[in-house]
């Protein structure tokens, strides 16, 4: 044992010393050099320590490649809500003189986002969704199956498919025009302008004013700025929102699976939209939709079409009546002037005006009349600092819609109902701030206050004739959003 202790200290010494000899031998070389020579050297070393760098930073954005293109992306968004509400019925039939309320509705609604990009063109979205009541399951199935409008409302502690759809982005010809195209299940709700009133930095699409619910549907955009004007794009989207036939017994006890027999009253409901920004600096952006839904819902008039069977059950309701169309024009402004001061560059502000138009077929009723009705609303809005937090913000809006204001809202916008929807008026203000300062627990303190003049507007049901009512509604929300 001493004999090998001895040789390993031998061995140590004479590698320290031949290391010490080399040290001192490039120490005395270096002295011995001209300041051009020791320039020089200097420049081969950082060559070579360069061409290392580069090797490992080679290696590194092969990693990285591997890692952003081969695997899905998982974001969290979790909120939980807690909302006081309350009606009053001053003029509601039988229920006017009564009062409804729940002190504390807690709620947890919870999305799991996908991103997978195999190439640079290509990309997947997609989000799970859940959306349920504290102590509460199974409250509202909607019979129609459309499954796009469960993930949307406080229904149930269900995962459903709330995105998945495939986006392909490219650019035409020598001067590179950007276009892309999808298909899929796309999210509609928190769209243009809705955003703030969520505590969402950026809005979805398209615009909240028409529109609030998740679509099926092909979809291609291209954009215009660089022959048009600044920000311009122009979005087409074709898609389906009710499939006809659906069941396996066709009205005539035959066998026909996703069909319709002649003359039945179950069609396919196809919707258009265009839609997309005239004009965005920065400052000033101009947005637009027009929406046309073929086949809309409504009721029958007079005597039975010749050769049409009664729905099951015999109602007189959810029937192919006619065609909708919906449109809107929203103007967002953010920042007041040119750089007067902090306050009115972080102040936005907002105004969009809106139409529906509902058409009946000969022999048939949309929203309890046989002639072509429109409905018109609109929705003005201010955000502003609230000079308490480093971010927050103070919100300010005011909804007023008439008798015949019938949008596309299947998403309940608050626990109360859809207020873009409102047959009368809606006020409401808000605070938006993070939770101790951390930009990851979005949070909010909200009140609304809804005001319904006309039968309220509840899934844009074209078969529900307005008529003059009393009803007010108030609900105080406060939540908290994780997002990572």
């Amino acid at each position: 044992m001493k004999k090998h202790i001895a040789a390993s200290l031998l061995t140590v010494l004479a590698l320290t010393t031949a290391q010490a000899n080399s040290l001192a031998s490039e120490t005395e070389k270096v002295d011995s050099m001209t300041l051009e020579e020791r320039v020089q050297n200097l420049e081969a070393k950082l060559k070579k320590s360069d061409n290392k760098y580069k090797k490992l930073s080679k290696k590194l954005n092969k990693v990285k490649a591997h890692d952003a293109f081969d695997n899905v992306k998982f974001t969290v968004d979790f909120r939980n809500s807690i909302d006081t509400i309350n009606y009053k019925y001053h003029d509601y039939g039988t229920l006017s003189g009564t009062e409804a309320s729940n002190d504390a509705l807690l709620s947890s609604r919870l999305y799991l986002n996908m991103k997978s990009k195999p190439m640079d063109k290509l990309t997947f979205y997609g989000q799970i969704a859940m959306y349920g009541t504290w102590g509460g399951s199974d409250l509202s199935h909607d019979v129609s199956l459309k499954d796009w409008s469960e993930s949307s409302k406080t229904t149930d502690s269900t995962f459903r498919i709330r995105q998945a759809f495939i986006n392909w982005a490219d650019t035409i010809g020598e001067d590179g025009i950007p276009y892309s195209l999808s298909i899929g299940r796309r999210q509609s709700t928190d769209g243009f302008l809705s955003n703030f009133r969520e505590n969402y930095n950026k809005s979805g699409s398209p615009l909240a004013h028409v529109t609030n619910m998740e679509v099926n549907g092909v979809m291609a955009q291209l954009q215009l700025e660089k022959y048009l004007l600044p920000g311009m794009f122009v979005k087409v989207v074709y898609g389906r929102a009710h499939t006809g036939g659906i069941d396996t017994l066709n009205d005539v006890g035959g066998y026909a699976p996703y069909a319709q027999d002649e003359g039945d009253l179950a069609e396919n409901v196809d919707f258009f939209v265009v839609l997309g920004s005239l004009y965005n600096d920065g400052q000033y952006n101009l947005m637009y939709e027009n929406a046309t839904i073929l086949d809309t819902k409504g009721a029958r008039t007079g005597t039975v079409p010749t050769g049409a069977a009664l729905p099951e059950g015999g109602k007189n309701k959810s029937l192919d009546a006619g065609t909708a169309n919906l449109s809107a024009l929203s103007l967002q402004v953010d920042g007041i002037g040119d750089e007067i001061n902090d306050f009115l560059d972080n102040t936005t502000t907002f105004i969009s005006l809106a139409m529906t138009n509902y058409d009946p077929n000969s022999g048939y009723q949309l929203l309890g009349s046989s002639d072509s009705e429109s409905g018109y609303s609109y929705w003005l809005g201010a955000v502003i600092p609230d000079m308490i937090t480093d971010d927050g913000k103070f919100g300010f809006e005011f909804n007023h819609g008439s008798k015949y204001w019938t949008p596309i809202t299947w998403a309940e916008d608050t626990a109360i109902g859809s207020k873009v929807a409102v047959r009368g008026s809606a006020y409401e203000a808000y605070w938006n701030f993070n939770l101790f300062g951390v930009k990851n627990l979005a949070s909010q303190i909200r009140y609304t206050h809804l005001q319904h003049d006309y039968t309220p507007s509840i899934r844009c049901a074209g078969w529900v004739t307005p008529k003059a009512v009393d009803i007010e509604a108030d609900d105080v929300r406060f939540f908290v959003r994780y997002s990572y």
